[in-house]
């Protein structure tokens, strides 16, 4: 398997540290970190999260908006393992003489966020510098039924999203497009973490992570790491928000481009056995929620998908390491991703859907 960048700086800056024996997971194994606690069957969700590189690129402008996604980054990484949320604390690092109002907003996304989510503000940190960033560590708890984490999915399981998939690679397209002019076309951002649904996963899944880095990027992290390939059986676009999918009409890119990321809609992609699949099904239709089945855990390695009516196979690690390689260039971004495409119309064209180097 090709090597992939991000994980090879997260194993090299990790290299050297003592981990605690109370910690459940390995290194990359879940979206939170979990610790039993001594003496005690109860598990501890610990997370942390930054908004500082989505500030600084212009992705995340409005206050409100900033301190909501302070909040959900942290408690989506809560939800992928199903935890029950307790607290965050929050790092803020403020510009001097910021606006009144700016503040204000700001403020008022975070106390939202919060409560929506069902945590409390336990404390935190201010500094001031010349560029705002923000930060947050939220805590869980687990009990009863394990946590989940990114292992556990075997060949069989079916694989599901907690809703549509692609609103957070077409809010990126948009906002940091070259193209974009001041008052352009825009689209609804404003993900909520999945904490309800995670809990309730508990019961049924096998392995679970967030869509934080994209769609493609989470398939390939849980390929990775369970050993396996995803057989995507129902066709891209009707996996899409509806407004993921007007964005890639409008710019003339293929469906599957809205799952690239790396900036995602903060869904949960998970895994269930199939004799529990219909157990899973009636327990969400109880509690009103509509999951989406689009595929199945396969035995051999690779990512395949049904774009444009075909199945074919697609290099998962290109798509991951792309937008590293350019630097964060959106436009090289989508010329990269249109290079990955015209390599896998060729795969499918001559002799079928071949193995991806992913």
């Amino acid at each position: 398997m090709d090597t992939i960048i991000e994980n090879a700086l997260i194993e090299r800056l990790a290299a050297g540290f003592t981990r605690t024996p109370h910690q459940l997971n390995e290194l990359r194994e879940s979206d939170a970190e979990l610790i039993y606690l001594p003496g005690s069957r109860v598990v501890l969700a610990l997370t942390t999260d930054a908004v500082v590189e989505e500030i600084e690129a212009g992705l995340y402008e409005e206050p409100y908006l900033i301190g909501w996604m302070t909040v959900m980054v942290n408690a989506s990484d809560l939800a992928a393992v199903g935890a029950e949320p307790l607290g965050i604390l929050l790092n803020q690092t403020l510009t001097p003489g910021l606006d009144d109002e700016f503040l204000a907003a700001l403020q008022a996304g975070i106390r939202d966020a919060c409560r929506h989510c069902g945590l409390a503000l336990l404390g935190g940190d201010v500094n001031f510098s010349g560029h705002l960033q923000m930060a947050a560590t939220a805590l869980g708890t687990v009990t009863g039924e394990p946590p989940l984490t990114r292992r556990g999915c075997r060949p069989g399981d079916r694989l599901f999203a907690s809703g549509p998939l692609g609103l957070g690679s077409a809010y990126a397209l948009l906002k940091l497009s070259p193209e974009r002019q001041p008052g352009g076309p825009n689209i609804e951002y404003r993900p909520t973490a999945r904490l309800d649904e995670g809990q309730m996963l508990r019961r049924f899944a096998t392995s679970s992570m967030d869509t934080s880095d994209g769609v493609i990027p989470t398939l390939d992290e849980l390929m990775r790491l369970n050993g396996v390939g995803f057989s995507l059986d129902r066709p891209i676009g009707q996996l899409l928000h509806p407004a993921a999918a007007r964005v890639a009409r409008a710019a003339g890119l293929q469906d599957w481009m809205m799952l690239a990321g790396p900036h995602g809609e903060f869904e949960l992609l998970f895994t269930v056995p199939g004799k529990h699949r219909a157990a899973f099904l009636e327990a969400a239709k109880a509690s009103s929620w509509r999951p989406i089945e689009i595929g199945a855990v396969a035995q051999e390695h690779g990512l395949k998908l049904l774009s444009d009516g075909q199945p074919s196979r697609l290099d998962t690690a290109a798509v991951r390491n792309l937008f590293l390689e350019v630097a964060g260039d959106v436009e090289a971004y989508v010329a990269g991703l249109l290079r990955i495409d015209a390599t896998r119309r060729r795969r499918t064209c001559v002799g079928g859907p071949a193995q991806a180097g992913s």
